[in-house]
């Protein structure tokens, strides 16, 4: 399904797109991009097999330092670099930095939520594939609908307040689905936090991307678009692997009560503690009331699982959307034709 939009966006750019390009662009950096790529890796992995492992054990421990060493290795590299992939000095300007920070919080518990939504709707209220994805449509319709009125947003009531507001709607909806969590829910119940995820996503990422690009000169616009991919992609990444660590932490102890004392074979317990789907998968198996409590605690596990790590995604958008108030300017600049021929953000010109 992903092939048709591909090969039209893929036309749309070709066509529509005005060509933009550094004349005096700088070597590449091989240094910067495996010490980026290595260090971020290291940090997901700790961050996602820390429920199986123990957020304490050596192991994972042992990888978080070493993702800390190698991303500090990085800022270093960049800094001291003659020709780096990443120029510091656009961290300077708040209109790069701090949207950019924005974007990366906003997608943190938006991508999160999206993660956890789709099990809920397969596992939980047993959807096929197919009708889960009809049933995240809505979010994803007001989404384009938010995402087309957010220029016009931005100039009414400035870059700030937009922004804002939709890290406080992606905060709004993710409260809102965390609190009907604690209950029995059904798909109607979560509607509401739904709509809101796609009225925060489409005000926020269009907006902090114009302000993200639009904060370098033109010649630097390709680095400022792979910085903006960088925070919304690391973002989204991080939300799904702290989320999901949280909502597989809480599952589990639920889960671990539940078995204890009980003589439960040892693939079976780790189905049962691995995942709602392998929870399911034994009870199927297993038939009868004991199947049908097992699949009953299991969901409740769940779902006291989702209400927690939701409320943690709630948390860091409205955390964003505080930062945004208090350090993103309302209104950008004009921007210089090239960073070769003007001063890059950050840069001090001639004495």
């Amino acid at each position: 399904m992903n092939v048709p939009i591909v090969v039209a966006g893929f036309v749309g750019a070709t066509v529509l797109i005005p060509d933009s390009k550094n004349l005096a662009a700088a070597s590449p950096d091989p240094g910067g991009a495996l010490s980026s790529v290595v260090g971020l890796g290291l940090l997901l992995w700790a961050i996602i097999e820390a429920p199986t492992e123990g957020w304490s054990s050596s192991e994972v421990v042992a990888v978080g330092v070493t993702s800390a060493v190698v991303l500090g290795a990085f800022v270093v590299w960049e800094g001291r670099s003659s020709h780096p992939m990443l120029p510091l000095g656009f961290f300077v300007e708040r209109r790069f930095a701090v949207a950019a920070a924005a974007e990366g919080l906003g997608t943190f518990g938006l991508l999160g939520a999206l993660f956890l939504q789709t099990q809920f709707l397969q596992f939980d209220l047993a959807y096929s594939p197919l009708s889960a994805g009809v049933r995240i449509l809505p979010l994803a319709a007001v989404l384009i609908v938010s995402a087309a009125w957010s220029p016009s947003a931005a100039r009414a009531v400035g870059i700030k307040v937009t922004v804002a507001a939709g890290l406080v709607a992606i905060a709004g909806g993710l409260w809102q689905i965390s609190e009907v969590s604690r209950l029995t829910t059904s798909y109607g119940d979560v509607v509401p936090g739904s709509l809101l995820l796609g009225l925060g996503a489409g005000l926020l990422i269009p907006t902090a991307t114009n302000s993200v690009v639009g904060s370098v000169p033109e010649g630097d616009s390709g680095v400022a678009s792979a910085s903006n991919a960088v925070a919304l992609q690391v973002g989204g990444a991080l939300g799904v692997a702290v989320i999901g660590s949280v909502m597989s932490t809480r599952y589990q102890d639920r889960m671990a009560a539940a078995l204890s004392g009980r003589h439960v074979p040892t693939t079976a317990s780790r189905l049962v503690l691995g995942s709602l789907g392998g929870a399911l998968t034994v009870a199927s198996r297993v038939g009868g009331a004991t199947g049908a409590l097992l699949a009953r605690v299991a969901r409740a596990a769940f779902m006291s699982g989702q209400q927690v790590s939701f409320a943690v995604g709630a948390a860091v958008a409205l955390a964003g959307a505080v930062l945004v108030l208090a350090r993103l300017p309302s209104r950008a600049r004009a921007r210089s034709v090239s960073g070769a021929e003007g001063e890059r953000p950050g840069e001090k010109g001639p004495s």
